[in-house]
């Protein structure tokens, strides 16, 4: 009874509670934009402080026609005491508008930036509706209240390519760039908000909790150009026993991007909820994704804060409910029914003395580009918060990708911070990160990672030697025969040290000078075989550099290596090639120019380059 109670008062509520009796007076729950005239009144529902929502009062202006193609804009007044201070607000997206007791539209739109009057733009409620029923395409959702995780394209050929869609990676299987893949979607999508220009989005604010500053900037130039505006404050999660059971018109409504210790949710409200778990909401996208599989939740606001550029909700989560199943161009869809797929990502710590935490959980959205961006935002909020000391201090992450029928991959990155905590940077180009990338976007298949879990020990002190020279002890010597260096190694506080490393000159050298380079091993990217699967493409991905407490001695060859059919072979004469081309296909073999590659061991980690030449002398038999 007290399930039916509350989803009868949802749907009352959603459709405007006025529908006379008497038989003959009866309307419709809602009113199209052409029957809507200049001057109507009605009122609007939203939550202004916890979870239930209050009335506004509404006036219509007018109504704007091919707003966008094929939507008109209804245009509104809002005098309300509290509106007449805040004017518009982001996060009132979805409040629904009622004129002549209908069930008009969505509150959605805001004329420009610093606004001097409470103007807003409602999207007519006939076209969410129509998103409302737009069918989820076969094949997305395998199994009826489970998470959207299809069969791989084994088991179903006709399946589309994982990375056909608008918010995938375009680049190779392998390359993947984060901050190049922002780019990509923010050519693709636009600019997001932009304050020049009139009628625009009462853009969704991302409410965060337990990001740190520096992970909330690098997450705010990743996302904003997408029209997300991420606010410290907010956005954590609770099963608030008060909070409503299911969503109502007016109501908060959140988007939970990441959940559990960090913490990141869209804020927007509910326009209409059927009866049958369905619901309606914002009235502009939020990420114009399409199809999607984003948890939600109810949201609860705390406060509107004023601004006379934006003013926003500040809120957070209140209970866990449903998915994001559609997001669209006038509305975004849920299902209370179905349950999204979330990737927990665990952090441990290690080295820091007397930190109230050392174990750190998570859990993120699987979507191609928000996973390994909201993947960054967790490890670096969790060092931030845990080990940004005035020190210099030494790093390493080992880590675990584990996907679903493929196993797990083992990674490492490591680095040296100066004077407190890991830049941004080292997390969006981490192996971490770039894995949990390349396996979202490859090509082949649709996935499932079950999992991260990342090891973070950390040392404060600075584990490095600068390369401040390079000696060639042999500086004539005979093709086969080693040559050696002395490399010259200053600490960060003490005296200067020597290693000697040696490598061979081979004999197809003889008679020649020849350059070798000495560099960090963490900079040397070895030749790896372009991937043709998911299971090559994992192989390759510890595999992205050499060791990191290392140099490495390096020169060419006059060999050509080739890189096909998932193997790597770094010498090979012109006829070998000419041999493994296919007669009747245009792919075979990639080549590349050979490298000779020496790894020396060192205790701690080197900074620097340098070259020397060595002669290699004709060998008479």
């Amino acid at each position: 009874m007290l399930f039916l109670s509350s989803l009868a008062a949802g749907t009352v509520l959603a459709l405007g509670a006025s529908i006379p009796l008497a038989r003959g007076d009866a309307k419709p729950p809602t009113i199209s934009a052409a029957e809507v005239k200049e001057g109507m009144k009605g009122y609007g529902l939203t939550v202004f402080k916890g979870t239930q929502p209050e009335r506004f009062d509404v006036e219509v202006i007018g109504v704007l026609h091919h707003f966008r193609p094929g939507q008109d804009l209804i245009v509104i007044k809002t005098p309300n005491p509290r509106l007449d201070i805040v004017k518009t607000v982001r996060g009132m997206s979805g409040s629904p508008i009622y004129l002549d007791g209908r069930l008009a539209g969505a509150y959605s739109y805001s004329l420009a930036a610093f606004e001097v009057e409470p103007v807003a733009g409602v999207t007519p409620i006939d076209l969410m509706l129509t998103e409302m029923r737009r069918p989820i395409p076969p094949g997305f959702w395998p199994v009826t209240g489970g998470g959207p995780l299809p069969a791989a394209r084994a088991a179903n050929p006709i399946a589309p390519a994982h990375h056909a869609s608008l918010d995938a990676f375009d680049g190779l299987p392998g390359a993947y760039d984060l901050e190049e893949h922002a780019r990509q979607l923010a050519a693709r999508l636009g600019t997001g908000p932009d304050a020049t220009r009139s009628m625009i989005p009462a853009a969704t604010p991302l409410m965060m909790a337990g990001v740190g500053d520096r992970a909330r900037e690098a997450l705010r130039k990743l996302v904003e150009p997408l029209g997300l505006e991420p606010l410290q404050g907010g956005g954590g999660s609770e099963n608030d026993p008060t909070a409503p059971q299911h969503y109502v018109g007016g109501g908060g409504l959140g988007v939970q991007l990441a959940r559990g210790d960090v913490s990141v949710m869209g804020l927007g409200t509910t326009t209409y909820v059927d009866g049958a778990g369905k619901v309606a909401g914002f009235g502009h996208p939020m990420l114009n994704g399409g199809d999607e599989a984003l948890p939600a939740c109810i949201g609860r606001v705390l406060w509107i804060d004023a601004s006379a550029q934006a003013s926003h909700k500040v809120g957070e989560c209140a209970r866990p409910l449903g998915t994001l199943v559609q997001d669209r161009q006038t509305a975004i869809i849920l299902d209370e029914g179905v349950v999204a797929p979330v990737i927990p990502v665990d952090v441990d710590i290690t080295g820091v003395v007397g930190a109230p935490r050392t174990h750190w959980h998570a859990e993120v959205t699987e979507d191609k580009f928000l996973a390994p961006g909201l993947a960054a935002t967790v490890v670096e909020s969790v060092i931030e918060a845990t080990a940004s000391e005035r020190r210099d201090l030494t790093w390493k992450m080992t880590s675990r990708v584990t996907i679903a029928g493929h196993g797990a991959v083992d990674l490492e990155d490591v680095g040296i911070a100066s004077g407190g905590s890991p830049d941004a940077s080292d997390w969006i180009r981490s192996k971490l990160v770039t894995t949990v990338g390349d396996v979202m976007n490859n090509p082949w298949e649709r996935v499932h990672i079950e999992g991260v879990r990342a090891r973070f020990e950390v040392k404060y002190t600075r584990d490095l030697w600068r390369l401040r020279g390079v000696e060639v002890l042999d500086p004539v010597v005979d093709g086969g025969e080693k040559v050696r260096l002395r490399l010259h190694l200053v600490p960060e506080n003490g005296p200067e040290v020597t290693r000697i490393a040696e490598t061979t000159m081979p004999l197809e050298l003889a008679g020649k000078d020849v350059e070798v380079e000495v560099l960090p091993g963490y900079e040397v990217v070895p030749e790896l075989p372009a991937p043709e699967s998911l299971d090559q493409l994992l192989a390759n991905e510890p595999r992205q550099t050499a060791v990191g407490r290392s140099a490495v001695l390096q020169f060419h060859v006059p060999s050509q290596g080739i890189a096909y059919l998932g193997h790597v072979t770094q010498r090979l004469p012109v006829f070998a090639l000419d041999a493994l081309r296919p007669q009747s296909s245009d792919t075979g073999p990639e080549a590349f120019q050979s490298w000779s590659r020496t790894v020396v061991p060192l205790d701690l980690y080197i900074e620097g380059h340098d070259k020397v030449k060595v002669k290699v002398r004709n060998v008479v038999r």
